[in-house]
């Protein structure tokens, strides 16, 4: 396998991330060494909470939220995905799968042997977080999620399945504007706009991370996000990044070093065709006996996950009796909108329970 590694370089000067690095190295399927980051924060003997992340983020996404959690006498560990961060990044499209991120993490976790730990997961750090949960079981002493899923559709009607396959299949690219707009409309068919996503990243060589992040974390006008999207298409990003474009542009300085977060949305099992469908019900079937704390914290704006909380709180035991909370306006990466509100929401479970 092929591995990729960002220089150290890319990484220095980055506002509001102070930490120090840590490695731990694991074997891929065939041999090859995959190094993943990760950040160890806080008191040793403190509470152990692990931050995952999802696409197309890295650990930075957890520099708010951090020094509110260590100032609770919490440690948080905050590891990088594999093409993620600081983390190696397999160089093939197809080294990218749900099973191999959930597989590549199990590692990282046993030679780590962390314990006690409470799972902070949203996107796709509770997809697989979630799954680490089932299979590392022993490890995990609570649970708390935001604007994730644990997704499985066995019953999805035919058409559209058919519908999407098509669309990713045969259909035009979509810009990032029309992409923008079909995830800002998802009532409906959840997996038909997902799609426009899933397609964007799959066939975009190049993905703009930096310039979607600060276009959805950061407050402009309109008039602010025109001229960004006019310097984008220009091809003078570069000369338009706030600091926090910069952040998340940091780990990718080529287009080759992208393809893991170009590969994941196509893994998120939208469909009963998924290969990872069969995990995914053997999964449900372990959180609906799971009588750990199992805490929701959803924003109630954010179009991709709004309402995915409620089959957790009807199926799963352990989040019978919780305080869940409702984050207003928090959108979809509620780590930067509000990282107070959700340390305390996870200071408070741990205290609690």
């Amino acid at each position: 396998m092929e591995i990729l590694r960002t220089p150290d370089s890319h990484f220095a000067d980055l506002a509001d991330y102070p930490f120090a690095p840590h490695y731990t190295v694991i074997k891929t399927i065939d041999g090859s060494d995959l190094r993943i980051h990760h950040l160890d924060e806080g008191p040793k003997d403190g509470p152990l909470v692990l931050c995952m992340h999802g696409q197309p983020v890295w650990s930075y996404l957890y520099r708010k939220m951090i020094p509110y959690l260590v100032n609770a006498g919490m440690r948080v560990i905050a590891p990088d995905l594999p093409g993620y961060g600081k983390s190696d990044k397999p160089a093939r499209l197809e080294d990218y799968s749900y099973q191999h991120q959930v597989e590549w993490m199990g590692q990282w976790l046993i030679a780590n042997d962390f314990k006690g730990l409470t799972l902070f997961g949203q996107d796709w750090g509770g997809l697989i977080g979630l799954r680490l949960v089932v299979n590392h079981a022993e490890r995990f002493d609570r649970v708390v999620i935001a604007n994730t899923g644990l997704p499985y559709n066995p019953e999805l009607p035919d058409e559209v399945v058919k519908e999407v396959e098509a669309f990713r299949a045969n259909a035009p690219t979509p810009s990032l504007m029309e992409m923008q707009t079909a995830l800002s409309q998802m009532e409906g068919s959840a997996a038909t706009k997902f799609a426009y996503w899933q397609k964007f990243c799959w066939e975009t060589p190049d993905m703009p991370v930096g310039l979607m992040m600060s276009l959805t974390m950061e407050k402009r006008s309109n008039i602010a996000k025109a001229l960004l999207f006019l310097a984008h298409k220009l091809g003078l990003d570069v000369l338009a990044q706030s600091p926090l474009a910069k952040a998340y542009n940091a780990p990718f300085p080529a287009p080759r070093y992208k393809m893991g977060v170009r590969a994941m949305p196509s893994h998120v099992p939208t469909l009963p065709t998924d290969p990872s469908l069969e995990e995914q019900r053997k999964a449900w079937v372990f959180f609906e006996n799971f009588h750990k704390p199992f805490l929701c914290a959803f924003a109630d704006n954010d179009p991709v996950t709004k309402g995915l909380d409620a089959e957790f709180l009807e199926k799963v035991p352990g989040t019978k009796g919780l305080p869940h909370t409702m984050i207003k306006d928090g959108g979809h990466f509620v780590q930067e909108s509000s990282p107070q509100q959700v340390s305390q929401v996870i200071i408070d479970l741990i205290r609690s329970t």
